[in-house]
């Protein structure tokens, strides 16, 4: 039987008691967690930057070392590779690992948004005005991402001839420029990050971009959050619950006024364009992580059976060899109680 399955609250909390959330002995000293970003520096990554300026990783015990990162299914890798402990990342990459190596891949402890970001970006002007529309048109997808990967699942749950969406391999960082110059009809891309991609190139996303999300079009999936190691978990389960107590604290008061995250923002990166990653985490509240679900369950925590669907998905679009359990993919043994966990986001 692999160690994740065995990562109850039963299992866990029966050999340390009430302790488990205790804050860390400070006498021993601190902790130390190397955790990666999913990307380069953005204003949605504020949660963790106010635990870092306000002091609530070193309440928890923890000096927590924060990376940029490579994306946010390498944050998977990086974490199985030993070089960190823990990161915020994809879900669904943690789906895709665990069929295969289930015993090495990362745990989700946190998850942060509850919408995907996966999506078709089109020109108005191009006349596509639904998914019905895609086939037959230029589409740009870059290799291996779950939006590309995910497509196969897109066309079937919205009756799409795949063979009429053919789609041509770039970088991530020419598929807006090529949507703009007209060389393709639309991208298969993150919404989070195409969206201010457009901002960035002086075009206006709203008024004269298209969107379709996947999570509208019959893929109600999950995407990224905070992950941890199984071996942090198996070692010092009292430092991921701080971790995740730290990491919830700072999530409610960045829902209440983003500008005490973009100060920490700030802080950890001098060069980032403050007025734009602001607007990419408010962005992110609006599209990402406020929801019925959320309203219902409070943050950081999944509906088992949902998630249960999601990982057949997933399973289908990279044709994965089994089903995860969703004890290997997600662990809410270290979330704070629901009342802890209230989200209320306004807009600062």
């Amino acid at each position: 039987m692999i160690f994740s399955k065995d990562l109850s609250r039963r299992a866990v909390t029966a050999g340390l008691g009430a302790s488990l959330f205790a804050p860390a002995v400070r006498a021993q000293g601190l902790t130390t967690i190397k955790f990666t970003l999913g990307w380069k520096t953005q204003g949605s990554d504020a949660p963790y930057f106010v635990a870092r300026d306000k002091g609530y990783f070193r309440e928890a015990g923890l000096d927590v070392v924060i990376d940029q990162g490579e994306g946010s299914g390498a944050t998977v890798t990086r974490i199985m590779g030993g070089a960190y402990e823990a990161g915020f990342g994809d879900i669904n990459a943690i789906i895709q690992n665990a069929a295969t190596r289930p015993v090495d891949t990362p745990v989700m402890v946190y998850q942060m948004w509850n919408q995907p970001p996966f999506a078709f970006v089109a020109k108005k002007s191009s006349g596509i005005i639904s998914v019905k529309d895609l086939e037959g048109r230029k589409l740009g997808g870059a290799p291996g991402t779950p939006t590309t990967r995910l497509l196969p699942v897109f066309a079937r749950a919205n009756n799409l001839d795949l063979a009429k969406l053919a789609v041509t391999s770039m970088a991530p960082n020419l598929q807006e420029p090529m949507l703009i110059q007209g060389q393709i009809d639309a991208a298969l891309v993150f919404n989070i990050t195409s969206y201010f991609n457009l901002v960035l190139n002086r075009q206006d996303p709203d008024k004269d971009f298209v969107w379709f999300a996947f999570g509208d079009h019959g893929l109600d999936l999950y995407s990224n959050g905070m992950m941890v190691s199984q071996k942090l978990i198996r070692d010092n389960p009292r430092a991921v619950a701080g971790l995740v107590r730290a990491v919830n604290k700072a999530n409610i008061e960045v829902g209440l006024d983003q500008n005490v995250g973009m100060a920490a923002v700030r802080n950890f990166d001098g060069l980032v364009n403050i007025p734009v990653e602001k607007r990419r985490l408010q962005y992110a509240f609006d599209k990402l992580i406020v929801s019925p679900e959320l309203r219902e369950i409070g943050a950081g925590d999944v509906k088992d059976d949902r998630l249960t669907r999601a990982i057949g998905m997933v399973v289908t679009g990279y044709e994965l060899p089994r089903a995860p359990a969703v004890s290997e993919i997600f662990n809410r043994t270290f979330l704070p109680p629901r009342a802890e966990r209230e989200m209320t986001y306004r807009m600062t």
